[in-house]
C-alpha cells in the first residue's frame, strides 16, 4: 500500500521590488564578484532604452556588460539556439541579466543552462518531447528584470519554447533554472500596451487560479528526496501567495488595462505577478496551461491571419497569456467538483459581492465577464481555430504530462476534447 506525501517544498529567488529597483543591478551583481555580464532582451524592449541603461550603470562597479537584443517574442528552439550560440561565441560570462518579458527571461534561462552544461536543447527539454536530462553543473547568477506584468518567469524554474519541427510548445524544468535575483521595477511596465497588459494579466490570474486549485501535495504518493520536482502541488505557502495575487487583481486589473498611466494599478499588477509566480512556481499549474501550449504552438498553421493587439504584427501568434485564458472558463468549470470551496473562494476574491450562483458556473462567469471587459477574444474560434483543429490540440495538450500531473482530476483525451470544443465560443 502506497504512503501519502507529507512533505512539500518551497523555493524562491531573491527579490528586490519597487520603483527604481532596476537602477541598483550593478551593485547587486558586484556582490557576486561578477566582472563580465551578458544582458538579454528583445528588439521592442531594447527600443525603450531600459536594457542599455541597465548595462551602462554596471560600469560604475567595474562590470563589463554587452547587450544581446535578438530574443524572439514567443521563443522557439531556433531562437533559443541563436542566443545560446551568441553567448558561447562571445563568452565566457560571469552572469546574465534578462530585461524583458517572459520570452526574454526564458531565453536567458536556456542560455545559462547551455553555456554551463554540455549537450543541446533536446537533451534538457521535458519528456516525452525531449530527454529531460538534469543539468550536472551549477549555473551562473541570473538576474531577471521583468518589463511585463504577467509571466512570473522571474520566480520560476521553467522556460518555455516552441519546437518548430514538432509544432509543439514545451519547456525545460529544473530547480537550477530559477533566477538568482528577481528585480521588479513597476516603472518599466508603464509603456506596456493595453493588449499586452490584458493578455499578460490573464497569465497572472491563471497562475494564481491553477496553483490554488491544483492537486494537493498530500494527494501524491510519498517521494524520495531525489524524486522531488519543483511543482509539488497546492500547499499552505502557495495558497497564501495565490490568494493575495487574486485580491490585488480584483482592484487593479481592469484599471491597468484601461488606464495604463495609473501608477498605483501598475504597481499592484507587478506585485500580483510576483506573488502569483511565487505561488505557482512551487505548486504548479495545470489544464489551462497544458491547453495553451498547443494553442500557441500551432497558430502559424491553423490561424495564419490572427494578429493580437499590442504585439508584433510580422507573424501570427497567440500570446501565451491569451492562449492560457481561452480555455480557462471551461477548464475551471470541469475542475469544480474536485474542490468546490476553492473555486467559490476564488470567485469571491476576484469579484467580491458578484452575486453569481454558488455552483460550477460561478468562477467561469467571473472570468468571462473580465475577459469581455478587457477585450480578450471570445474563445478559440475568435483566434482562428475550429472544430477540425480540436483533435490536434488534444494531442498537444496530452503531451504536457508534467502539467497535467498537477491537475486536480485525471485528464483523459475525451476530457481535453470536451474542454477545447466548448472553448471554441465562450459567450
Amino acid at each position: 500500500m502506497s504512503r501519502s506525501e507529507t512533505v512539500f517544498t518551497y523555493g524562491a529567488p531573491g527579490l528586490k521590488f519597487g520603483v527604481g529597483a532596476s537602477d541598483e543591478i550593478g551593485y547587486d551583481l558586484s556582490q557576486y564578484d561578477v566582472r563580465r555580464v551578458l544582458v538579454l532582451t528583445d528588439p521592442g524592449v531594447a527600443a525603450t532604452g531600459h536594457p542599455q541603461r541597465v548595462a551602462d550603470q554596471m560600469a560604475g562597479f567595474g562590470i563589463e556588460a554587452i547587450v544581446f537584443n535578438g530574443v524572439q517574442v514567443e521563443p522557439t528552439d531556433a531562437s533559443f539556439t541563436a542566443a545560446i550560440t551568441f553567448a558561447r561565441e562571445t563568452g565566457p560570462w560571469d552572469a546574465y541579466v534578462a530585461v524583458g518579458g517572459g520570452s526574454t527571461i526564458d531565453t536567458a534561462k536556456a542560455v545559462n543552462l547551455l553555456t554551463t552544461n554540455d549537450g543541446d536543447l533536446m537533451d534538457y527539454i521535458n519528456a516525452p518531447v525531449g530527454r529531460a536530462r538534469a543539468p550536472r553543473n551549477a549555473l551562473k547568477p541570473l538576474v531577471a528584470v521583468p518589463t511585463t506584468t504577467g509571466t512570473g518567469a522571474e520566480s520560476t524554474t521553467i522556460c518555455v519554447l516552441d519546437v518548430l519541427a514538432l509544432k509543439v510548445k514545451t519547456g525545460i524544468s529544473h530547480a537550477r533554472l530559477r533566477p538568482t535575483l528577481a528585480v521588479v521595477d513597476p516603472a518599466l511596465t508603464m509603456t506596456q500596451p493595453a493588449g499586452v497588459t490584458a493578455a499578460a494579466g490573464m497569465d497572472i490570474l491563471c497562475h494564481a487560479l491553477e496553483s490554488y486549485t491544483a492537486r494537493a501535495f498530500t494527494a501524491y504518493d510519498a517521494k524520495t528526496p531525489e524524486q522531488r520536482v519543483p511543482y509539488c502541488g497546492a500547499n499552505p505557502i502557495s495558497d497564501l501567495w495565490s490568494e493575495q495575487a487574486m485580491t490585488l487583481l480584483a482592484t487593479s486589473f481592469r484599471q491597468a488595462v484601461h488606464h495604463g498611466d495609473d501608477t498605483v494599478a501598475r504597481e499592484q499588477m507587478a506585485l500580483a505577478a510576483t506573488m502569483a509566480g511565487l505561488g505557482f512556481g512551487n505548486a504548479g499549474v495545470h489544464l489551462p496551461h497544458a491547453n495553451a501550449y498547443p494553442i500557441a504552438g500551432r497558430v502559424k498553421d491553423s490561424c495564419p491571419d490572427f494578429r493580437p493587439a499590442g504585439y508584433p504584427a510580422d507573424e501570427p501568434m497567440v500570446p501565451h497569456g491569451m492562449a492560457v485564458s481561452l480555455t480557462a472558463p471551461e477548464a475551471f468549470r470541469w475542475t469544480f467538483s474536485s474542490s468546490p470551496e476553492r473555486h467559490l473562494r476564488a470567485a469571491s476574491l476576484l469579484a467580491p459581492g458578484h452575486g453569481y450562483d454558488a455552483g460550477p458556473d460561478a468562477l467561469p462567469s467571473v472570468l468571462a465577464d473580465l475577459m469581455r471587459d478587457i477585450a480578450i477574444p471570445n474563445g478559440l474560434g475568435a483566434v482562428g481555430y475550429d472544430e477540425g483543429d480540436v483533435d490536434d490540440l488534444v494531442t498537444g495538450t496530452m503531451q504536457q504530462q508534467r502539467l497535467l500531473a498537477t491537475a486536480p482530476r485525471e485528464v483523459t483525451e475525451d476530457d481535453a476534447a470536451g474542454i477545447l470544443g466548448r472553448s471554441l465560443e465562450l459567450w
